[in-house]
C-alpha cells in the first residue's frame, strides 16, 4: 500500500506509486545543466530508496569511456549493497554524497535510450513475491550480490561494464518496481556472472577484501 509520504512526494502520482518510466520522466523534465542531488532524488519513495539509489549509481556504467563508468558507479553500488546486507531499512548517504549527483542531461539521455523498455516492462512487471525483497535473508542475499557486482563493475576487466550495468539496472527495477520475480531473475543472472567474471579470474575474493577494508 502506498503511504502518505510517498503519494504526497515529489515523485508520486496521486495516491498510485509512480512506475519506474514515470519517476525517469519526472527527474528528467527541467533544464539539462541543472544539477540532481542524490538526496532530492530518495524524497518520498518510501520502500522503493534503495532501487532508486541503485539506479543512479548504475548510470555512471554507461559511460562510454573505458575505467570511468567502473571508477564512479562500482563504490556507489558496494554502498547500496553493504546497507542492504547489513539490514538498513533506509538508504543512508555521506553529506558530501547526498549534496552531489547527475545532472539533468545524463538522465534526460538515459530515459531516451530505455523508455521503450519500461514499457514493455510495465505490461509484465508488478509487485508480487515481495517476501525476496523484504525478507531478512532476501535482503542480505540481494545486498551480498550488489557489493560483489560493484566490485567487479569497479575492476578494470574489459568490455565488462555494460553487461554488469545491465544486471545492476534488473536489481534496481526489481526494487523499484517491487518485483520478487524479476529479482529471482537478477539473482541468477548476478550469480552467473560473479562465478564467471570473478571466481575464475581469481581477483574476486582479493579485490573485495581491499574495498570492504576501505569501507570499515
Amino acid at each position: 500500500m502506498t503511504t502518505d509520504d510517498e503519494a504526497s512526494g515529489p515523485h508520486g502520482a496521486g495516491r498510485r506509486e509512480a512506475s519506474t518510466r514515470e519517476l525517469l520522466a519526472a527527474m528528467a523534465s527541467g533544464d539539462p545543466g541543472d544539477p540532481l542531488r542524490f538526496r532530492d532524488l530518495l524524497t518520498g519513495l518510501g520502500r522503493r530508496a534503495f532501487g532508486m539509489m541503485l539506479f543512479v549509481a548504475t548510470l555512471p556504467a554507461f559511460i562510454p569511456v573505458p575505467g570511468v563508468g567502473g571508477a564512479i558507479g562500482g563504490p556507489l553500488v558496494v554502498l547500496v549493497g553493504v546497507q542492504l546486507l547489513i539490514g538498513l531499512r533506509r538508504p543512508w548517504l555521506p553529506r558530501l554524497l547526498g549534496e552531489r549527483g547527475p545532472h539533468r542531461s545524463a538522465l534526460q539521455r538515459f530515459e531516451i535510450r530505455l523508455e521503450p523498455w519500461f514499457r514493455r516492462l510495465e505490461r509484465v512487471s508488478r509487485p508480487r513475491m515481495q517476501a525476496l525483497l523484504d525478507g531478512r535473508l532476501a535482503t542480505m542475499c540481494t545486498g551480498l550480490l550488489l557489493v560483489l557486482l560493484g566490485v567487479l563493475l569497479a575492476l578494470p576487466i574489459p568490455f565488462t561494464n555494460y553487461v554488469f550495468g545491465a544486471l545492476l539496472l534488473a536489481f534496481a527495477l526489481a526494487l523499484l518496481e517491487r518485483d520478487g520475480a524479476l529479482m529471482l531473475i537478477a539473482w541468477g543472472g548476478g550469480s552467473v556472472a560473479i562465478a564467471f567474471f570473478g571466481i575464475l579470474s581469481g581477483a574476486l575474493a582479493t579485490a573485495a577484501t581491499e574495498w570492504l577494508g576501505r569501507l570499515f
